[in-house]
């Protein structure tokens, strides 16, 4: 097609020529090429994870976004160690206590869907840290939210959050979670005081 513009255009000046060959490029571009140049680029930002209150605060600013917003994944699978696990509890339909272990891509590829479609905003309410050495053991207690916008959590839970700093920065190790029941309500030692 370029080939029978540039033929039809051999009267007009060449300096002409060479401002529109952008414009004809562009126009002979496919629409998945837009729609691709229009998907965000997430990066990966390492300051993120050089204190351990940005860590913990990085952790959840990337799991909550609105419906249809997408997630920085890679930010996400930045912050875990490679040997990291995610372990959720709960009870199952036979009414059995069961932890499952997750790697942070078999997280990503059991939840990112559900996520997108359904909106998803963790805001941590209150937290205890204990370190010694390299090591810290964080008790983070959250609500979750459909959106920014609603008034009233769907859950509430406590993040059990184990990290290693390397001298460099801080590595999440494993998060083990549990989610608020009736049965077992949090302690008030892990609720923000009034």
């Amino acid at each position: 097609m370029l080939y029978f513009i540039v033929l039809k255009m051999k009267k007009l000046p060449l300096l002409l020529f060479l401002v529109c060959i952008p414009f004809i490029l562009q126009a002979q571009k496919k629409p998945e090429d837009k729609k691709a140049s229009e998907k965000k680029e997430f990066k990966v930002d390492s300051t993120k994870v050089l204190t351990l209150d940005k860590t913990i605060k990085t952790l959840y600013n990337v799991i909550s976004a609105e419906k249809e917003e997408s997630r920085n994944w890679k930010q996400f699978k930045y912050l875990f160690h490679p040997d990291a696990k995610l372990i959720a509890s709960g009870m199952n339909t036979d009414y059995e206590y069961k932890a499952k272990y997750l790697t942070p891509a078999e997280y990503i590829k059991n939840s990112q869907k559900w996520l997108k479609m359904n909106g998803f905003i963790e805001k941590e309410i209150h937290r205890s840290v204990n370190t010694f050495g390299n090591i810290a053991h964080v008790f983070s207690t959250y609500e979750c939210y459909y959106s920014k916008d609603d008034k009233k959590p769907f859950m509430r839970g406590i993040n059990s959050i184990q990290l290693f700093y390397d001298e460099d920065r801080w590595w999440i190790i494993n998060i083990y979670w549990a989610q608020e029941t009736e049965e077992n309500a949090i302690p008030k030692a892990y609720l923000p005081r009034n």
